[in-house]
Formats: C-alpha cells, structure tokens, sequence
C-alpha cells in the first residue's frame, strides 16, 4: 500500500510541475529557442523540467547519485522531445485548428507522460 501511495504522489508531482513548466510560466523566448541547438531556450525550459522532477523523486527515497542521474536522463529527454515537435511544427502548415497540430501535440505530451512512468519506475525499483 505504501508503495502505491508513493508512486501516486510521484505522479501528482510530476504533473503539477508539468502543467506549471508547460503551460503557466513558459515565455515565448523559451517557445522560439526550442527547435534550435544554438538558442537557450530548449535548454532553460527541459532544466526547468528537470529541476522540477526533483521533489517527486525524493518521494521515493532513491539516494542523491540515483536522483542525479534521473534529473539528467529527464533533462535530455525532455529537451530532444521538444526539440522533435518544434522541427515538426516548423515544417508543417499544421495550426490549432488542424488534426495534424493536435496530432504532434498529443504525440509529445505521451512522450513525456512515458517518459515520467519510466523515472517512477527507475525511482522505486
């Protein structure tokens, strides 16, 4: 039971610092420097990202160096997911009122909500 109620806080975490990191507080400089290596924007959005996964895997009491290495696995993850959908949307006429824009936004939100089962699931084991 424990362990259940771990891994929901975990996931309660993760979400609310996504929908924060995501939706709240990204400016468009963020949103402009995500589809290219040479802007910062990619960069301070995923480590804003990583930063936030922090809280949610010291609920599992996984040990400094492990919380390390998964705030780094987070960090690059999330930044090429990005990376992907901003290419994506540059060479696509796709707007909001399209199936398509829809399609890559439901494609990278799975990739992250993948990507958060896959560090709870390096946190508890």
């Amino acid at each position: 039971m424990e362990m259940a109620i771990t891994t929901v806080a975990m996931l309660a975490c993760l979400q609310l610092k996504h929908f924060v990191a995501d939706y709240v507080i990204q400016p468009a400089w963020i949103l402009r420097g995500k589809g290219n290596f040479r802007m910062f924007g990619g960069y301070v959005h995923a480590g804003g990202h990583a930063l936030g996964t922090v809280p949610a895997l010291m609920l599992a009491n996984a040990g400094m160096t492990r919380i390390t290495i998964l705030v780094l696995a987070e960090f690059l993850a999330h930044y090429l997911i990005d990376y992907g959908k901003a290419l994506l949307s540059q060479h696509s006429r796709a707007d909001a009122t399209t199936r398509a824009y829809w399609a890559m936004h439901g494609a990278d939100q799975l990739l992250h909500q993948l990507t958060y089962a896959g560090l709870i699931l390096a946190a508890l084991l």
